[in-house]
């Protein structure tokens, strides 16, 4: 099953110390190389930050933009990996190895497989009329 791994952190409002930003990257890199070996990531990316997003609505038919996030947080999304996990344990095993777990905390949210729901739902459904 798919799980996407969302990761939340507290933006720095300064760059962080050259010896955090050099073993956090070596810990992300490590876990990534890991997780790669493993048959198990399927994408995973880093985002800028918050100051960069831009929020799009539609009112009344029109679109409506805004600098920034939605929402007013302490941490924000700061990237994520989609992974191919064997079930929810597993996924909560990875999500606990990424990096940021340790000052951040991590979204575990399985994908919703639509084309194959929507593939039994049809078949559901045949197989009820005939």
């Amino acid at each position: 099953m798919r799980y996407l791994l969302l990761i939340y952190t507290a933006e720095a409002t300064e760059p962080p110390p050259p010896e955090f930003m050099a073993a956090e990257m070596k810990a992300y890199g490590a876990f990534t190389e890991d997780i790669r070996k493993r048959g198990l990531m399927q994408a995973g990316e880093a985002l800028e930050p918050t100051t960069t997003a831009t929020t799009v609505r539609v009112r009344d038919g029109e679109t409506v933009t805004t600098d920034g996030p939605f929402a007013e947080t302490k941490e924000a999304l700061g990237g994520f990996y989609l992974v191919d996990a064997r079930d929810l344990d597993e996924a909560i095993e990875l999500a606990a190895r990424i990096p940021a777990a340790k000052h951040g905390s991590i979204e575990v949210r399985p994908i919703w497989e639509q084309a194959g729901e929507l593939e039994r739902q049809a078949a559901t459904a045949a197989a009820a009329t005939r």
